[in-house]
Parts: structure tokens; sequence; C-alpha cells
């Protein structure tokens, strides 16, 4: 941290930028260290895969991003030598006057004030100082929980860290150096009642060191997991037809990032991911106009959340983490912008979502923590919300969904779901869906918990982006009351 080598080999690319003409330079070093492993009915997996395996990778570099001809070019390379940083300057300039070719017009960066600043996740226990013994004896206690039920044929628990470290230099004079911790925990029981086998998950990830796994108590929670796994196979399908939704706050981080997100990203709404990761039924003139929700419906983008997995002191464009509204009392009023896309709705200042998820890659807009807000003080809580419910479904939980190029038609899972008839939570049911046209699914959102009620949750990815790139999504909301929403089976 703060070793002065970066500054010198920043200068070196910066210099190298200014000699062959660059109106705008920036180099960014990173190392990313990442352990993660898992334990399936009390033995440690092995590999990678989709299984929970154990994997322990550590990855150093850096990347170069220039303007030149009004374009944007980018380089990048694992060997960090003042030579090699020399000549991947000149390959990035190179990708830059081969890419003026087909412009049709030139980058505009938003201004932003100069930094000389350093800033870390605030943690209060790192992981790599966590023996790897004591590290499995958790997860093997959580696992031993889960399979005291007999009727669970297998419980696996799974943790994983993060540490990034980020030092960033631009031509306009900004030195900043930052630091990342990321800490996740998972647990799920797979259960099986004749021949249907179902599972029941529950996980936490956040921006913090290994105290965050500790506070999420996950043996606490085994016992639960695993009856409700148990439960979950013994469950029939829910019934169709319009219902009411009372949505925990750990299912609807899945729905708030896919039909708001995502909508509100502007790269979106602009059509520069058409290709790939699509459009958005929001237009630029529909700013302060669209109606996207109820009353109740009020969303902030934050980069500033503790714990948040898209917290940052500062962007990958070198600017200041903030908060801002992008829907106020149902209506739109703000978007998600970096530099170079603040100018599509008029304004002078980014609002800091540039982001790139390894040296190799190039940064673009990426998006904030974006948060559902609670209700005022005495808003209902969700015993109150069953209580006037008649006929409904409570869903926990993330899990399947589908959705529109647009993120306008979507059809959403969840990992558990108990029926609600005449004020009551009866049993539970399995193969759940349902329908959400964005605008009317919001506009139907009755209620919102209050503040005693709300939780944040982080997502375990997001891709994006061609090279494909994969974020650290986060979101929080308290649970929600909406009302006549058409269900249906999963698997129908």
């Amino acid at each position: 941290m703060r070793d002065p080598k970066y500054r010198e080999w920043s200068a070196v690319a910066l210099v190298e930028a200014k000699r062959l003409g660059c109106s705008y330079s920036d180099i960014r070093f990173t190392r990313n260290r990442v352990q993660s492993f898992g334990v399936r009915n009390g033995q440690i997996l092995r590999g990678g895969g989709g299984f929970g395996g154990g994997d322990a990778t550590e990855t150093y570099g850096f990347g170069v991003r220039v303007i030149h001809s009004g374009v944007w070019g980018f380089a990048s390379s694992p060997i960090v030598t003042p030579e090699e940083i020399k000549r991947v300057t000149g390959i990035a300039t190179d990708v830059a006057r081969g890419s003026a070719i087909a412009k049709k017009r030139d980058v505009q960066l938003a201004p932003v004030p100069v930094y000389d600043e350093f800033w870390q996740v605030s943690i209060e226990k790192d992981p790599w100082s966590v023996p790897l013994e004591e590290k499995i004896e958790h997860l093997r206690t959580i696992t031993a929980t889960m399979q005291k039920n007999p009727a669970v044929m297998f419980a696996v628990a799974s943790m994983s860290f993060e540490h990034e470290w980020k030092y960033l230099a631009t031509s306009e004079g900004s030195f900043i150096e930052q630091l990342f911790h990321f800490t996740s925990c998972d647990a799920d029981a797979t259960a099986r009642t004749g021949q249907q086998v179902k599972t029941r998950s529950y996980g936490q990830l956040g921006g913090a060191g290994y105290e965050f796994l500790l506070k999420a108590d996950m043996p606490a929670q085994a016992e639960r997991i695993a009856a409700e796994a148990v439960e979950h196979s013994m469950a029939k399908p829910v019934e169709r037809g319009l219902k009411d939704l009372v949505l925990m706050p750990s299912h609807l981080g899945l729905t708030i990032h896919e039909i708001v997100a995502h909508a509100t990203e502007i790269d979106r709404i602009a059509g520069y991911e058409a290709n790939y990761a699509g459009t958005s039924f929001v237009k630029l003139a529909d700013l302060g106009k669209l109606k996207y929700g109820s009353k109740h419906f009020n969303v902030t983008a934050d980069r500033t959340f503790p714990t948040g997995m898209a917290t940052v002191g500062f962007d990958d464009d070198g600017v200041k983490a903030q908060k801002w509204p992008l829907v106020k009392d149902g209506i739109l009023v703000g978007l998600q912008t970096n530099r170079e896309t603040a100018h599509l709705m008029g304004e002078r200042e980014s609002r800091g979502c540039t982001f790139a998820n390894h040296w190799r890659n190039y940064p673009f807009l990426r998006m904030p923590n974006v948060q559902l807000e609670a209700g005022p003080k005495g808003s209902p809580t969700v015993d109150q919300m069953i209580a006037d419910v008649k006929d409904g479904v409570l869903v926990d939980g993330a899990g399947s969904y589908s959705i529109d190029q647009q993120r306008y038609n979507g059809q959403f899972g969840g990992d558990a779901f108990w029926e609600i008839k005449n004020g009551k939570k009866t049993r539970m049911v399995s193969d759940f869906t349902y329908n959400a046209i964005t605008t009317d699914f919001w506009a139907n959102l009755e209620a919102v918990g209050p503040p005693e009620t709300w939780e944040h949750h982080g997502l375990t990815g997001d891709a994006k982006g061609q090279p494909v790139q994969s974020n650290h999504p986060s979101h929080g909301s308290a649970p929600c009351l909406i009302r006549k929403i058409m269900v249906g089976a999963a698997y129908a």
C-alpha cells in the first residue's frame, strides 16, 4: 500500500500516451486474490464447477486506457515492468487509432475533480488470517446439523473470500489506491420425498471481512434450512391464478436487479449493450415522467452503503462514490451514468458507475447497489401483510428468472413458497413462478415494510459486456406486499 513505485510506473504510461498524441489516458493496476471451498455431507469437495469445489487463485497485472482520435483504446498485461507498460500503452493507442475508422462521434467525458486518495473496505478480521482447518470445521458443523434430519440426502456448505487491491492513475492528475474485501457463505439442503427432490438454500454475501460470515451464523440456520427442504419436497404445486404476493428481501434482490437496476443503466437505454446484454424499455425522455410504480416505490442508487458488494471509494473513472435517487414516489427521476454517458441525460457530472472486474478487462458502466427504500415507521410488518391477504403466496429466497431484452416482461421464481389463505400462512407450495410486466408489477405495490425490516443482500454475479465480465451486484429492501399478480406452476 502507498508504494511509490506505482506512481513512478504510472508516469511511464501517462507520459508515453501524451507523446503518442492521446488526449486522455489512465492506468489501473490490480491484484486479485480468491479463496473458496465447500463441504458436502462432511467431506471436502474437490475441483470447481457447479458443486462448490475449492479454488485458490491470485492474479496481478495492469490495463491502460487512452483516448486518441476521439475514441477509446485499451490494452493490458500480466507483466508489470516499466518496459511492458510503455509497450502496452502503444498498443492501446494503436487500438484507438484503428477504432477511429468506425467512430460516429468523439468520446465526451464529464469533468471530475483531481484526487490523491487511499480508501479501503473496513474489516474486523482478515479472512486470510483464519486457519484453513477452522474454516473447514465451520462448514462441517453446518452440514452435520443439516444431516441430523434423516430426510436430507445432501448437505452442502461453502464459503469464499476475495481480496482486491487497485491503483488508478489518470492523465488529469488523480492517484487513487483502494482495497476491497468480499465474503460469502452458503448452505444448501436437498431432501427427497417419493419422486420429488427439492433443495432449500440460504446464503449471505457482503463487502466485509471474516466477521461477516460469523455474524451470518450459518450453523444456527442449518436446522431450519433442513426442515424447510423436507417440507418443500412434500409440497404440491401452487394453484394458478391472480394472487397477492408477500415478497421477502432475500427474494426481492434478484427482482430489483433484473427489472429496476438493469433497466436504468444508461448504456442499455442508449443501445450500447443491444448485441449482448440487451436494451431497456426506459427512454431518456421518460425522466421525470414515467410512472415506474406506486407511490410506495422509492429506489436509490448507492455506491457508499457499508458492506455493499458494489460499494467503492471511487469508480474506475476516478469519480468519488455517491448516492442518488432513481425512482421517487413511483416516478423515474434518475439513471446510472459514468463520465462518457452523463451528457446523454444533460448532466455535467458522472454518477460514478464505471467498473472492471480484472486488470485484463476494459472498464465500462456497471450498476451500483440499487436499494428499494423501506416504508415509513409504522408501515405494515410481514405478519400484518399476511393478515391482509385472502389468497396469496409468501416468497423467500432467490430462484429462477426469465426476462426479455428490454427488462419489461419477466417471470420469477424463488427458493421457498408458502400459501396464504384468509390471512394465515398455511402449507408450503412448490414449482412457483409469477409474471411481472415491470411497470404494472410495481404499480401494484401496496405496502413496503418499516425501516427495522429492511435487509441488504448481495448476489453471486452479473454478466455483461464482450468479453463478458461479472461484477458484484448488491440490493436491499424491506418486505413488500404486491396485489393481483399472475401466478403459475414453474413446470406446467
